[in-house]
């Protein structure tokens, strides 16, 4: 079935655009809420005349969407999670998370406008911002282990040692491999001659 949009909706499609859907998707939940129409060829003439006396309103938007997205240039979000011993989160970091830390920041941002897979574990990632059919921000979102220290000292208890001795024992392993690192580049050296 073949529908104009009302609205932006993200995943589907922007205002005015005509796309196709499944006929259940359109007639039982789209098209009454208002967020469609039924793209016939009597709707898209209005819908044509319609963009061509808009064009200035629809160029605006855009130009104020790409100076809103020029203010989360260089922001990169930090959500602290609680994480268990093996590194999964306990709940997991979803969209509305990232909108929430966007808006601490003093950047008004609609969680509806933010898409990223929910994450359910600590690392790097990204979401996206759609400000505009055309303007679309990638944010970068590192996931924080909340209870780092705490974990830490668990392992640790595990291990029998303390953690002042578990770092000890880091440092020595990476002494010890960069020894033998220096130590292969010599050997190969003398190799060559």
């Amino acid at each position: 079935m073949e529908i104009i949009l009302k609205e932006d909706i993200i995943g589907l499609g922007y205002k005015n655009d005509i796309i196709t859907v499944k006929n259940g998707y359109g007639r039982n939940y789209l098209i009454p809420t208002g967020k469609a129409v039924i793209a016939t060829p009597s709707a898209k003439k209005v819908l044509a005349e319609d963009l061509k006396q808009q064009a200035h309103k629809i160029e605006q938007r855009k130009i104020e969407a790409e100076k809103r997205a020029k203010t989360l240039e260089g922001i990169v979000v930090e959500i602290a999670a609680r994480v268990s011993a093996t590194g999964v989160l306990y709940g997991s970091v979803n969209a509305a998370m990232v909108a929430d830390e966007l808006n601490k920041k003093g950047i008004d941002i609609d969680k509806k406008i933010v898409t990223m897979k929910d994450v359910k574990h600590v690392g790097e990632y990204e979401a996206v911002v759609h400000f505009h059919k055309e303007v679309e921000v990638k944010v970068p979102v590192t996931v924080i282990a909340e209870n780092a220290e705490e974990l830490a000292a668990e392992e640790a208890a595990r291990n029998g040692i303390s953690l002042e001795e578990q770092s000890k024992a880091e440092d020595a392993v990476e002494v010890k491999e960069e020894v033998e690192e220096v130590t292969e580049t010599e050997e190969t050296a003398s190799a060559a001659e």
